[in-house]
């Protein structure tokens, strides 16, 4: 494990480009900042470590973690999905700290949700807080590209203040830490995950269509790994190099380096993202909350464009632990495209 305290600053002492983006990234081989987590021979290693294949089968799925813990920063990682029937099978990136704290984790969320054999695959954003786990904060949508075609890269951007979720350096989504938030806004360190489980009870239309194992195994493809954050003691849970904002270099309108903030432009281009792909949003879900959070800055337009798209059903504690919250040591069984300008 590196050092916590230059941990980051050796994570970033080389540059080279990430598929499926203009950015300069500081890239990472597998071994440098992840272990494997649970699957044994359903995680392999290729390129000379450089990439890692992930699979789910019949016996199990499979999974890495972070070697280090990590109090804000940009993360980030190239993903092609399994192509073909893929229903139930449920892909993620995410940052969480269910190990250290079982009942007022924090999470960041990525999520990668299968279909029947021609349709998309959705992607799903979510954030909890303090273990605000009954006040899900999600959103879906469909994606300018077929993800299972070529890898993308997902990112996420976690400071003191927002976090916010790029595909392909486009952010797609902006959570801004509001006073009314309270203890429901990411705020101690985490972990970085990547994981591929059967979500066959929840993961499309609610569980409708499930995993079908005659197309298995399902391989999840990860390479591009970037860890640049603040690695803080995994006994003290603090460093002295981790400031609020501070751990991820400025950046400006050419996307050149480590973002800290939405440009102008890629602004624009986040609002036309969620014009044409947005699918689903907890503000609008009347039947989940009879009045929308407080953060929520409702839009009737907006409102009344995600009418279209059936009810989102979304499980509960018990996938979440089942297909995502490993202990380190644990192994366990089971584990609406259109052009985008």
């Amino acid at each position: 494990m590196v050092n916590y305290h230059v941990g980051f600053f050796i994570l970033a002492s080389f540059v080279v480009l990430v598929c499926g983006s203009s950015r300069n990234l500081p890239i990472v081989s597998f071994d440098e900042g992840y272990s494997q987590l649970f699957g044994a021979d359903n995680l392999v290693l290729i390129k000379d470590g450089k990439s890692v294949h992930l699979s789910l089968d019949e016996r199990t799925g499979s999974g890495f973690v972070s070697q280090d813990l990590y109090l804000h920063g940009f993360f980030s990682a190239s993903l092609k999905l399994p192509s073909d029937y893929t229903a139930g099978v449920v892909v993620a990136f995410y940052m969480s700290n269910a190990d250290l704290f079982e009942k007022n984790h924090d999470e960041i969320d990525f999520e990668f949700l299968g279909n029947i054999r021609g349709k998309d695959w959705r992607i799903q954003t979510n954030i909890y807080g303090n273990g605000s786990t009954n006040a899900g904060r999600e959103e879906r949508y469909g994606l300018w590209f077929d993800p299972s075609d070529d890898f993308h890269q997902y990112s996420i951007l976690w400071t003191e203040d927002q976090i916010i979720f790029y595909v392909d350096n486009v952010p797609i989504r902006e959570i801004k830490r509001t006073a009314s938030m309270g203890g429901d806004f990411p705020s101690k360190p985490m972990s970085v995950y990547a994981t591929i489980w059967d979500g066959s009870d929840w993961a499309t239309n609610g569980g409708k269509y499930r995993i079908n194992y005659k197309y298995a195994p399902y391989t999840a493809k990860f390479s591009d790994f970037v860890l640049h954050g603040c690695a803080v003691d995994p006994i003290e849970l603090s460093s002295s190099q981790c400031g609020g904002n501070d751990v991820v270099v400025p950046n400006s309108d050419d996307d050149s380096s480590i973002p800290t903030r939405i440009t102008p432009k890629q602004r624009t281009k986040m609002e036309s993202f969620r014009q044409k792909h947005m699918q689903y949003s907890y503000c609008y879900d009347h039947v989940r909350y009879k009045v929308p959070p407080s953060e929520c800055v409702i839009d009737p337009k907006e409102s009344q464009r995600l009418r279209k798209f059936d009810p989102v059903t979304f499980g509960g504690v018990v996938r979440r632990q089942r297909g995502k919250r490993h202990q380190r040591s644990s192994r366990p069984s089971r584990g609406e495209a259109a052009s985008f300008d």
